[in-house]
């Protein structure tokens, strides 16, 4: 065979070869080679992909006549979905229908079989089914996928009066009224979007499954053929749905998709749908974008990316809209009923009264959102007036924007009772979010290119604000019942939802997007005639929404001076439940992976803590002797009445430190005391494993004889066992015994929950400090495979410690496997004393804190030692990663 053009006497040629498969994979990949050399990421692959389909028409037709022989004629073979449309990607499947004739044997059928087995070794992954006329029929009255797959069928090659009769059958014959067949696809778009969180704006999306994404499309032309039995999607202009502009609109973003699509495939080899970071950003450069002052060529790649599926998605609304009210709404309900002076509803959806209502009322615009809100039995906005709405957009010029009453209606949007999220998003893909706030549309569709942030930073606002409302709402107060009772405290919801809008708003603008959103914020107020007092407490939320995940995290809120502190910096308590809502709103809306039981119960109680030193005064804080005393007193009390003798608890006592007493529960000085005074020396190491503490972790105890490399085999071997170390607390007591904690849990982010799982990680712990060495294994401690993807530059800060007992390492790096038992070498090699850890994970990054002395344990001051250790762990990391 040639490599040229290729005929169906080539690929029947091809059968008279000594390898025919290896001819045809041959044949095949030069195909796919010359379609690759051929595209243009800058013209549509419309011909491209009509070709790929005549291409396998002609392979598929020879093979046919070469495996059926006689029998070629008197059955048909059929091309079904994208190919019967003539829409082949490279490597996409090829869908193929097989009707049998009534003189169908078992000779016939081993034919076939070896006419599927040649296509699978060939390498194209037939969607093949076969079935009799009448089968055939029945399976597509039955199951709505299959009569879609049937109503862009044609024919390949074979029996033409049997195609012609099941084309009669199933498409001529309405075995799905065009009611019954809308609903089904509506129902079966509902499911698909709820798979991708009812958001196009994931990080990784599917081109052609994803809200927004060629699916959207074919959902539009499938009921839309079936009812008007129409050839092509241009006939919707015919028919009144949409005006030239908008259909050339709508074959522009296909055309997007479409060269997305084929690029991705001519890229990756195989039928890739996916936008992985894997091809962001070889993408990106394909299609002409480069950086940018402030913008990585990846970041306005996929904000174009994003900004063609929300077109898609939009149209696919209006469109599906008007279907259903041409389908299925009688002309009783589509009578206009008045509503206001400026709206009526027709079948449930808002609509003007007239073509000019937005020229002559242009507060009509907010006014539209509102009328939603107040009226919860209408459904939305007709389509019409959602095209009319964005015609509109230009109306929202700065006079606009500071119009008193424009200011009251968007202020009164955001202090309903009801539909606040629904309408902000409707706001935000119709235009009207970023018209009425500029500074909005500087975030719309703005990616942010980590593994923390899996949204656009608009959607993640509106997720926010979601979250926010769902703290109010009754039907949700099983999932945060904690924040369900704080909201109940909060006077005014609306100082919370304004503070959710701007939090991120000044994202991408270089800077402190904290600082820059403050003073964005606090613009607003005052255009919108906020009080004072509400004013301040935005702009403070905004300027300091990171403050409480950031001190829960990296600091040990065991100790009252973080507290006190803590409590300085929020002044109130009024502050305190407003920054603690915001708080988890935001961990939550920023990757719901990402949260858990333990990062819940360690803002709650830096919340209750917090809440008790603001009540308590902070002239008056908590001494740290005074928070010592009552741990003692609370764990001797538990131990009295469990049946431990004073003299045993004195004993077990003895050596500890007052740091010790400090950043340690009653509950867990208790456990801790039982098991010490139960253990002998020949006994240690002692492990011990709680699956379930009162911060949703598992807890790891460890007392044993102090050796430099404990911390170095500890988290070794609980990286190789998989699990996520989320806290780990060191004290040595003045006998040289150790007290290790880690709060784990599993890499899924559940607790451990299984007896024998909890045996294993206590034995290959012992043995581990028993043998001073990690037992060699495979390593289950997966690092995802997007993490590659975001190197973080490995910085080591030196931190002084307030306290002056310690010296503070901060390292930022990228989060690896090994990577604590890696420092915990680095220490043993320096001789250096860890006192303190505290381990943040953030997306792909790891921001670690560790406490430290020198071996006389005083704090680590002079800069060339400082320099010495910061040299040591960058080469024990860089040999790490070898």
């Amino acid at each position: 065979m040639t490599n040229s053009v290729y005929t169906a006497t080539d690929f029947a040629q091809g059968f008279l070869e000594t390898n025919p498969i290896a001819a045809f994979k041959s044949a095949i990949a030069a195909e796919n080679q010359d379609l690759k050399r051929r595209f243009s990421p800058d013209r549509s692959p419309e011909d491209l992909l009509n070709e790929k389909a005549r291409f396998i028409d002609k392979l598929l037709s020879a093979s046919w006549t070469h495996f059926l022989g006689d029998a070629a004629n008197k059955q048909a073979l059929i091309a079904t979905g994208g190919y019967g449309r003539g829409e082949l990607f490279p490597h996409s499947d090829i869908d193929i229908l097989i009707i049998l004739d009534q003189s169908y044997s078992d000779a016939i059928q081993d034919r076939l079989s070896s006419f599927a087995n040649f296509l699978w070794d060939i390498g194209l992954k037939p969607g093949l089914s076969t079935c009799f006329l009448d089968e055939c029929v029945a399976f597509s009255s039955q199951d709505q996928t299959v009569f879609t797959s049937r109503l862009e069928m044609r024919l390949i090659t074979g029996n033409e009066a049997l195609f012609n009769q099941l084309k009669q059958e199933i498409i001529n014959t309405p075995l799905w009224s065009s009611e019954r067949f809308f609903l089904a696809k509506m129902e079966e778009q509902e499911q698909r979007y709820s798979k991708y969180h009812d958001t196009a704006y994931n990080l990784e999306p599917n081109i052609k499954e994803g809200p927004g994404g060629l699916r959207d499309i074919q959902i539009i032309g499938w009921v839309f053929k079936h009812h008007y039995k129409a050839r092509s999607l241009k006939e919707l202009i015919n028919y009144g749905f949409l005006p030239k502009a908008e259909y050339d609109s709508l074959v522009a973003s296909r055309d997007i998709l479409w060269r997305l699509r084929f690029a991705l495939h001519a890229q990756t080899n195989r039928g890739e749908d996916r936008l992985l970071f894997d091809y962001q950003r070889d993408l990106a450069s394909l299609f002409g974008f480069v950086d940018k002052e402030g913008q990585p060529d990846v970041e306005q790649f996929m904000q174009f990316f994003f900004k063609t599926v929300v077109d898609i998605e939009r149209l696919n609304e209006m469109l599906l809209q008007l279907l259903n009210e041409r389908l299925i709404s009688s002309k009783e309900n589509l009578t206009p009923i008045p509503i206001t002076a400026n709206f009526s509803s027709i079948a449930g959806y808002l609509e003007v009264s007239s073509d000019d209502v937005f020229q002559k009322n242009p507060l009509a615009l907010l006014e539209i959102f509102l009328l939603l809100q107040q009226s919860p039995s209408l459904k939305g906005i007709r389509a019409s007036t959602i095209r009319l709405i964005r015609k509109s957009l230009p109306l929202i010029d700065d006079s606009y924007r500071r119009n008193k009453d424009a200011n009251r209606l968007f202020i009164e949007i955001l202090r309903q009772p009801r539909g606040i999220t629904h309408q902000l998003k409707r706001m935000n893909r119709y235009g009207v979010l970023a018209a009425y706030l500029p500074d909005f549309a500087n975030i719309v569709a703005r990616m942010q290119y980590d593994l923390f942030h899996i949204y656009t930073v608009d959607e993640h606002t509106l997720f926010v604000i979601r979250n926010l409302r769902r703290f109010a709402l009754d039907k949700h107060s099983e999932e945060l019942p904690f924040c369900n009772n704080i909201f109940l405290l909060t006077p005014k919801p609306d100082v919370l939802y304004i503070a959710a809008l701007f939090h991120d708003i000044a994202k991408g603008r270089g800077g402190d997007h904290s600082t820059l959103g403050e003073t964005i914020a606090r613009n607003f107020c005052q255009q919108h005639d906020l009080p004072a007092h509400d004013t301040k407490l935005i702009t403070w939320l905004v300027r300091h929404h990171l403050l409480m995940s950031m001190t829960a995290q990296r600091k040990d809120i065991s100790d009252p001076d973080v507290i006190h502190t803590f409590a300085l910096q929020v002044g109130s308590i009024e502050y305190l439940n407003y920054l603690y809502l915001l708080t988890v709103a935001d961990i939550r809306a920023t990757n719901p992976s990402l949260w858990n039981a333990w990062k819940d119960a360690l803002l709650k109680e830096l919340y209750i803590s917090t809440h008790k030193a603001l009540h308590r005064g902070l002239h008056n804080p908590v001494a740290r002797s005074e928070r010592i005393e009552d741990n003692k007193k609370e764990a001797q009390d538990e131990l009295l009445k469990l049946g431990i003798s004073p003299t045993t608890i004195d004993s077990s006592w003895r050596h500890l430190s007052e740091d010790y007493f400090l950043r340690y529960s009653a509950d867990e000085i208790a456990w801790h005391t039982i098991a010490i005074a139960a253990c002998t020396e020949t006994e240690l190491p002692l492990v011990l494993l709680r699956p379930q503490t009162q911060r949703g972790s598992a807890e790891i105890f460890i007392y044993t004889r102090n050796e430099a490399q404990i911390f170095s085999i500890c988290t070794a071997t609980l990286d190789q066992l998989g699990l996520t170390i989320l806290d780990a607390r060191i004290i040595t007591t003045a006998d040289q015994y150790v007290l290790n904690s880690f709060q784990v849990l599993e890499q899924s982010g559940e607790a451990i929950n299984d007896l024998h799982r909890e045996i294993h990680i206590c034995n290959a712990l012992r043995e581990g400090l028993t043998s001073k060495q990690v037992k060699v294994g495979k390593n289950i401690h997966k690092q995802s495979r997007q993490a590659r993807h975001f190197p973080i530059e490995t910085s080591i800060t030196f931190l002084d410690d307030p306290t002056h007992q310690h010296t503070i390492i901060e390292l930022v790096t990228t989060d690896r496997a090994g990577l604590l038992s890696t420092i915990g070498r680095a220490f043993v090699e320096l001789n250096i004393q860890l006192y303190d850890a505290k381990i943040t994970t953030i997306g792909s990054r790891a921001e670690d804190m560790f406490y430290i002395t020198d071996r006389e344990s005083s704090p680590v001051d002079d800069d060339s030692e400082r320099q010495r250790i910061r040299d040591t762990i960058l080469r024990h990391l860089a040999q790490a990663e070898r």
